[in-house]
């Protein structure tokens, strides 16, 4: 709640407007008036950060709620039915599986053209596969046991079954992934923003922001290393997080230790 609260929160909490444009203010290093300096057309750099975590993060956040709304439900059903539903459901993950996530996503995003919507679709179109994947495996698993054959036998209906009994088995797992995909998914969109497949100037996102101060590197370095640093330490605080949520829900990874 309080990443949340972060992210509606972020254009408030910029000291200035990080679209404003001034030219006198530009290439500025940092400083009293600007903490973090000014980028080539003088906008506040901080402020582009604070407003890039909306952009960045919220849309990372985003991806990884539609990837698990598509993922789950569609795991649950071909794993419970079997059969052909399921035999389709495997090709058409295998099909998503022949190229690795970076390359498929650059793929699609170079078929759908540059932009916010786009780089959502293409990053989504790659991601609910494991969210799927992994919430067959677990009914697949919970199938075999014996409350699963209890519940049939009293006539428990398939569907109260999948909700009331498997997936509560399902989201310590979902959660676990989640977290740690975050930090992959923040990298995924800054790169593809980077090479000019994500949100479009004057957009405030890290990865465009890192393309923008490439050209100045040598006389302004802080207009790259402002947005890299933003892009490693949230990364780095969502592989933390991730492996926190994977020592309380992961039952295998308890059983190791």
């Amino acid at each position: 709640m309080s990443v949340l609260a972060l992210i509606m929160a972020a254009p408030a909490l910029a000291p200035y407007d990080p679209y404003n444009v001034a030219i006198g203010e530009r290439l500025k290093a940092p400083g009293a008036g600007h903490w973090l300096g000014t980028d080539h057309l003088g906008r506040d750099l901080l402020s582009r950060i604070i407003s890039g975590i909306r952009t960045t993060l919220g849309t990372s956040l985003l991806i990884l709620a539609c990837s698990m709304l598509i993922g789950v439900p569609l795991g649950l059903l071909s794993g419970y039915l079997g059969g052909l539903c399921d035999r389709v459901f495997k090709r058409a993950v295998d099909a998503f599986m022949t190229l690795p996530d970076y390359i498929f996503a650059i793929v699609l995003s170079g078929l759908l053209g540059p932009g916010l919507i786009n780089l959502l679709s293409a990053v989504i179109a790659v991601k609910w596969v494991s969210y799927a994947r992994l919430a067959r495996s677990i009914v697949l698993l919970e199938k075999q046991k014996e409350y699963i054959a209890l519940a049939t036998l009293s006539g428990v209906s398939p569907h109260r079954i999948v909700i009331k009994h498997i997936l509560p088995h399902t989201w310590g797992n979902v959660l676990v992934l989640a977290a740690l995909d975050l930090g992959k998914i923040i990298l995924m969109i800054a790169s593809l923003s980077y090479i000019g497949l994500g949100p479009q100037p004057p957009a405030a996102e890290w990865g465009s922001m890192l393309n923008e101060g490439r050209l100045y590197y040598h006389t302004a370095p802080h207009l790259m290393l402002v947005p890299g640093l933003a892009i490693m330490l949230t990364v780095l605080l969502a592989n933390i997080a991730g492996d926190r949520l994977r020592d309380k829900y992961d039952v295998r990874n308890k059983e190791r230790a």
